[in-house]
């Protein structure tokens, strides 16, 4: 499916013709980035970022995430990727790369970090130690981006490569963390989320989630409503959505190519969904963009 998708490549974050265009640094003294974040995109780079201040939210498949100070961002390609808001204030340092830049000379596969999993917590509040020693990292990778060399790419390559196992023992610290608060029907809910996050577009029945978390669906349904206080249908529904509103977005595509790539019956049927949930027709939707 993700094929199909329009994804923003990293080349696109910066208008500049020199430069490395497997990776990109954004800071407080880049240019700003003119490409629609406010709408529903992926791309084709992982992104490591660090909020110095300032806020912002950001939507993530299908959680929502409130940044500030401290904040850790790890997004990413297979993430559908959303911010809703930013504040003027905002300062972050952040490394865009792509996947054959880190892997490069190197057979480290940035997919084999727990963080940069489709399923993963895509945002972690870090104490003022641990952000300030990620920070420290980044400002050497800013550093070395804006200083001309012969073997740039070389040194934040390995620069990257310190800042991803630096990252891995505090994420994992995090979650183990997070895990150990969360009461049962948290997990079951956070669960049914990873489930809903991989087969969204094929299944659409309570009976196949319930069945690959050993529960009825009457349980997995009261789990999820009191733990998110939303229906699990409504969790089904918004990861459809969120997929539709992407790929609406390719001129490319026809509506019915689109009702076809959600495994919809037909065209009408599709139809007939994104009316009930968005109160506008596809197409209507489509001319708005």
């Amino acid at each position: 499916m993700s094929a199909t998708i329009p994804v923003y490549q990293l080349a696109s974050l910066s208008e500049a013709e020199s430069g490395p265009k497997a990776v990109f640094f954004l800071g407080p003294n880049s240019a700003a980035s003119h490409l629609p974040i406010d709408r529903p995109y992926r791309s084709n780079y992982y992104k490591i970022g660090l909020c110095r201040q300032g806020s912002a939210r950001l939507k993530a498949n299908l959680e929502t995430y409130d940044i500030g100070p401290n904040s850790l961002m790890v997004l990413s390609p297979y993430v559908i990727k959303q911010w809703a808001f930013m504040s003027d204030d905002f300062d972050a340092l952040s490394i865009f790369f792509t996947r054959d830049f880190i892997s490069a000379s190197s057979s480290l596969n940035p997919d084999t970090f727990s963080f940069f999993e489709r399923d993963a917590r895509h945002v972690v509040q870090l104490p003022p130690t641990q952000a300030s020693s990620i920070a420290a990292v980044l400002v050497a990778i800013e550093q070395k981006y804006d200083a001309p060399h012969a073997y740039r790419e070389e040194i934040l390559r390995s620069l990257i490569h310190i800042l991803l196992h630096e990252i891995a023992p505090v994420y994992s610290q995090q979650s183990v963390a997070g895990n150990a608060m969360r009461t049962r029907s948290q997990l079951i809910a956070a669960e049914f989320k990873q489930l809903v996050s991989t087969h969204y577009a094929t299944e659409r029945s309570l009976t196949y989630y319930a069945g690959k978390l050993c529960i009825t669906p009457k349980h997995l349904a009261e789990t999820v409503k009191e733990a998110t206080g939303k229906r699990a249908l409504e969790w089904l529904a918004e990861a459809v959505l969120l997929e539709a509103h992407v790929l609406l977005q390719n001129p490319a595509l026809t509506i019915g190519q689109i009702a076809d790539t959600l495994h919809f019956a037909d065209q009408s049927a599709f139809g007939r969904f994104f009316r009930k949930e968005i109160g506008v027709s596809p197409a209507t939707y489509r001319q708005r963009l």
